[in-house]
């Protein structure tokens, strides 16, 4: 029997390493969307153009300037008066206008005294683009906070990614989409195949158990995966330079839960569809779409309307990203993600009983 169970893993690896294409997409894909979203696309604000607005030079107030003019993020345009705001910001040549009060220095002398004073500065910017307004707001509140607390009342610090660099974040998004991707959808469409040809009936009445032949076609998957695994981390540590600060077998050990459920979630998926082509739309509508919308990858969980905050606790995805950014990021050690941990395992259960039901219903 054992026999029988190692001939169906040699089967699948062979059926596997024949297929060139699927191949080069398994492998090759991972690390163009790790280098795309890690090194080449990034959210950090570089060159953000700034002019300003000075109507007294005061020694306080230039220096503020020249904290500005000195900031690598920043590029400044000039000197520029109130009157012509409107013009640059429409014009394209600057990002932002920022607009000290005239009496600048008075006033934050008198806020450091505990007065209440109205604010000794403003940020006009150019909204149209969203993304560089929301950032380019916290960069210039970084940078010129210590204007506002000359007296170190107010000491800002920022933990875990203190450089803001977008890596740190499109990392474990990444990472959770890539699993899913080569996972769920390969396994479902290399099962659904099987039964399009008619080669997964003769299978399943063969003297080998169900689970034996369905474990057999996934463990080629996992071994994959796990290749892509190390090639990720890989690439994250040394070319995108994302620390390994929980520890690197804590981030393997939380990804190899993952990289089960993924292949349960493509077990269920080519349980469930009769063609690749519906395996491939399942895939679509039920798990690439949920993860990139309500896994916290690109958008924060906590702006969801309260009636669709539940959903998030049903995408994998999400438990697996706050768990790799806890390890990976924050620097926490295996144990402060057994919550994600536990729910990961729990659908692992749940996704494996339904899908092998599903299986031995067919045969019977």
């Amino acid at each position: 029997m054992k026999n029988n169970f190692l001939s169906f893993v040699k089967k699948e690896f062979l059926h596997i390493l024949r297929d060139v294409r699927t191949m080069l997409i398994v492998l090759i894909i991972p690390v163009v969307l790790m280098v795309l979203f890690g090194f080449a696309i990034s959210t950090e604000i570089n060159n953000l153009n700034v002019a300003v607005v000075m109507p007294v030079k005061t020694s306080a107030l230039c220096q503020s300037v020249e904290r500005l003019d000195h900031n690598p993020y920043f590029t400044m345009i000039g000197e520029i008066s109130e009157s012509d705001v409107d013009q640059v910001l429409r014009s394209g040549k600057a990002d932002v206008v920022v607009v000290f009060h005239k009496d600048y220095d008075r006033l934050l002398l008198e806020r450091a005294q505990g007065v209440d004073t109205p604010p000794v500065m403003q940020f006009v910017f150019d909204a149209s683009n969203t993304n560089t307004a929301q950032s380019g707001v916290m960069y210039l509140q970084n940078v010129l906070t210590s204007d506002l607390t000359p007296q170190g009342m107010l000491n800002l610090h920022m933990l875990y990614n203190p450089q803001m660099k977008s890596a740190y974040n499109f990392v474990p998004g990444i990472m959770g989409f890539i699993f899913i991707l080569i996972c769920a959808m390969m396994t479902s469409v290399s099962i659904v195949r099987e039964k399009e040809v008619g080669t997964m009936e003769v299978l399943l009445v063969s003297p080998a158990r169900p689970f034996k032949i369905i474990l057999a076609k996934m463990i080629p998957y996992f071994v994959i995966s796990c290749i892509n695994l190390f090639t990720i981390l890989m690439i994250a540590h040394f070319l995108l330079d994302v620390p390994m600060s929980g520890g690197w077998w804590g981030i393997i050990v939380v990804s190899a839960i993952y990289l089960i459920l993924a292949l349960s979630l493509g077990l269920l998926i080519s349980a469930l569809a009769s063609s690749q082509v519906i395996a491939l739309l399942i895939s679509a509508m039920l798990l690439l779409l949920p993860m990139m919308m309500l896994s916290g990858m690109v958008f924060p969980l906590e702006n969801l309307p309260s009636v669709l905050s539940p959903l998030p606790n049903f995408v994998p995805a999400r438990w697996y990203i706050e768990a790799v950014r806890k390890l990976m990021i924050m620097g926490l050690p295996l144990s402060s993600v057994w919550q994600e941990v536990l729910i990961m395992t729990l659908m692992i259960v749940v996704l494996m009983t339904i899908s092998l039901k599903r299986f031995k219903d067919r045969l019977e």
